[in-house]
């Protein structure tokens, strides 16, 4: 297996929201070609676009309706193919990304299913029931039920998400081979990577008869044939030796060291979420409460010292265009703004694993900080509103709360001047707001600033491709003596680095400094105190 991508950081695109080349307020695939040497300048060896085929977008795209066509929306197959071929020609691949736990409704298999036409309707997961009564009493991670009733058909199908993204059925080898076609193609036009939504989903229990309440996706995790339907895509297709990821829902350590050991050809990383659920209350998304750094650190510690022993391998990550801004949640928006973005940079692209950095992460971009529903165009964040306004919640508290876990927080455009619209279009608005900041958070500003976040990231990028203590050293956390200074060490062949990172907004303590050569500082002078200043990130070689 190649491993290439243990050395190289990856760049995520949310194609909506990066550049629009055609005025009409929504970015698109030429809009990314632009921009491709801004890219290449960051050192990132792959780039990962979100979905731009054909979609009625009622979830953004990840409602696939044609996995073989481009929605023109975003673009052109010329244009999709000249996006490869130039970011081939700048030494990046590009990373598709597959979603294949559901298509949309709109798919021409399930509007061959919804005729009664048996062939199609097995594509999917159909079951018999009273218009009344679902099959079993699943919630859908978007609020409501995860099964939706077809009249015609006296039937209800499993939805895991949206209504209008219909849970495939992998147990269909049909299913399976039309998928295997889908990768293929896109290889055979130079795509050199892939990434695959809700992957650990994909296999369902095998009776869905007297199963309890609860969450659909609980019930569907990591299912008992689902290493088998991954390493059969993987090798049927000979993406063996390409960089793939899956995204992991709610899955656990055992399955992501199996999803990931090379000896299993499976896949080369996994994107797990537990770290990003720190500051849920009683594990649920929509009830807050500050993050719980000691649950943080021990999480990083378990996941990363595990992954290491069993050569597991990570895709380490803080933002997706599911997240909120991470500087906005665990970091400073204000005085410490800069140290703290550079300091959660730093811990994240020290540790074990791939690097990926969402759009704006390296501009320290942050939350949007809408004030009205109308302002969110996120389904799941609407859902949740209504979910919360009818649980009697106040308007003004449930807009707190989207404010702070809706997924439009990772969407807004990027901003690429202090211009009008951030740089992003030329139309008379962007497609979602634009947080009032992008006039000092900008690329325009930011290049010009030697000591700006932008800079750091490519110094911390240049570092990773360079050190193979980083991208190939063993990872060991260690007591800094103080529950908001995290601190571990990386070692490869003899040589080690100390990582040091504090996620205080003051002063703080901990056992001493670690003596060697400081390869990396967010600070512009050295530390001569025997604490730690607030946010501060230090990487000393040994």
């Amino acid at each position: 297996m190649n491993k290439d991508y243990r050395s190289s950081t990856v760049y995520q695109i949310y194609i909506k929201s990066f550049c629009d080349s055609n005025g009409d307020g929504i970015g698109d695939i030429n809009g990314i070609r632009s921009k491709l040497k801004y890219i290449q300048s960051l050192g990132v060896k792959y780039i990962w676009v979100t979905p731009f085929f054909c979609s009625p977008m009622i979830d953004n795209g990840y409602d696939v309706a044609d996995y073989k066509n481009i929605n023109p929306m975003f673009g052109t197959m010329s244009d999709c193919e000249a996006l490869i071929s130039e970011a081939g020609g700048l030494g990046m691949g590009l990373m598709f990304d597959m979603v294949f736990n559901h298509t949309s409704t709109q798919h021409e298999w399930f509007r061959k299913a919804l005729t009664g036409d048996p062939e199609y309707m097995n594509y999917y997961i159909f079951r018999d029931g009273d218009a009344d009564t679902p099959p079993a009493e699943w919630t859908c991670s978007f609020g409501g039920s995860a099964w939706e009733y077809v009249p015609e058909l006296k039937k209800w199908y499993l939805h895991l998400f949206d209504p209008s993204q219909a849970d495939l059925n992998w147990e269909n080898p049909k299913v399976r081979n039309e998928l295997k076609d889908v990768i293929r193609f896109w290889k055979a036009k130079g795509v050199k990577g892939f990434r695959f939504d809700v992957l650990n989903l994909i296999s369902k229990p095998e009776s869905l008869n007297n199963l309890p309440s609860g969450s659909a996706v609980k019930f569907c995790r990591d299912g008992h044939h689902v290493h088998d339907f991954i390493r059969e895509l993987v090798i049927d297709t000979g993406i063996e030796n390409m960089i793939t990821v899956g995204e992991m829902a709610s899955t656990t350590l055992d399955n992501c060291i199996n999803y990931t050991n090379p000896e299993r050809h499976e896949l080369s990383m996994c994107f797990n979420f537990h770290h990003l659920k720190v500051d849920y209350k009683d594990g649920n998304k929509w009830a807050l409460m500050p993050p719980d750094l000691n649950a943080l650190r021990n999480l990083f510690r378990e996941w990363q010292e595990s992954m290491s022993l069993h050569d597991g391998w990570s895709a380490v990550f803080w933002c997706n265009h599911d997240q909120p801004r991470i500087v906005s949640r665990l970091g400073s928006e204000g005085k410490y703004w800069k140290h703290s973005a550079k300091m959660l940079a730093t811990f994240i692209h020290m540790l074990r694993g791939t690097p990926y950095i969402f759009q704006g992460e390296e501009l320290g971009m942050t939350n949007a900080h809408f004030t009205r529903i109308e302002d969110y165009k996120d389904v799941e964040s609407i859902n949740y509103y209504k979910i919360l306004t009818g649980k009697g919640v106040t308007s003004e508290e449930a807009l707190n709360i989207i404010a702070q876990r809706s997924r439009d927080n990772g969407r807004t455009p990027m901003q690429w001047t202090s211009g009008r619209n951030a740089g992003f279009t030329e139309a008379d608005s962007a497609w979602i707001g634009i947080p009032d900041n992008y006039k000092s958070i900008n690329v325009e500003s930011e290049e010009s600033d030697p000591d700006s976040i932008l800079n750091y990231y490519r110094e911390l990028v240049k570092l990773r491709s360079e050190c193979r203590i980083i991208s190939d050293g063993s990872v060991k956390f260690l007591d800094s003596g103080n529950e908001r200074v995290f601190a571990f060490e990386r070692s490869f062949e003899g040589k080690s680095i100390i990582v040091i990172c504090s996620f205080s907004p003051n002063d703080e303590r901990i056992n001493k400094l670690p003596a060697g050569k400081v390869l990396l500082t967010n600070y512009d002078t050295s530390n001569e105190s025997e604490n730690l200043r607030p946010f501060e990130a230090i990487v000393v070689l040994k």
